[in-house]
């Protein structure tokens, strides 16, 4: 079963960087690709990005320019760039899995796992001071 360990996150003043990193285990990247959900104030969680198979990303509007998802070579352990934090970025950030080429919803309960291969990890706190 995909197991996902997440590190990174933290505190920083605003205009400040962090890096999130997720390894994924037991995990196929030909069955299954990678992204970012965070829970802010709201009960549901925002799809932040995600990284297509093929390479291909997707950014919510709000972070476009600022946030850089990636890949190791082997596609077992996801990054997520974030510069230039503002007080809209503190939440609680989540790597999740989908199923190869399945549409990521933008939003969706946090942490509920909807099949077997949407696996979530324990989630990393983002801080923004102003």
């Amino acid at each position: 079963e995909i197991q996902l360990v997440e590190s990174g996150g933290g505190s920083v003043q605003a205009g400040g960087s962090l890096r999130l990193s997720c390894t994924a285990f037991d995990f196929n990247p030909d069955d299954s690709e990678m992204g970012w959900y965070r829970q802010g104030h709201g009960d549901r969680c925002e799809l932040v990005s995600h990284i297509r198979a093929d390479g291909t990303t997707y950014y919510v509007d709000s972070v476009k320019g600022r946030f850089t998802i990636s890949q190791d070579n082997v596609k077992t352990t996801m990054y997520l760039e974030m510069n230039s934090l503002k007080p809209d970025d503190p939440a609680v950030y989540y790597c999740v899995t989908e199923s190869y080429g399945r549409a990521w919803p933008t939003r969706r309960p946090c942490e509920v796992r909807q099949y077997s291969l949407n696996v979530w990890g324990q989630g990393t706190q983002v801080t923004v001071s102003s």
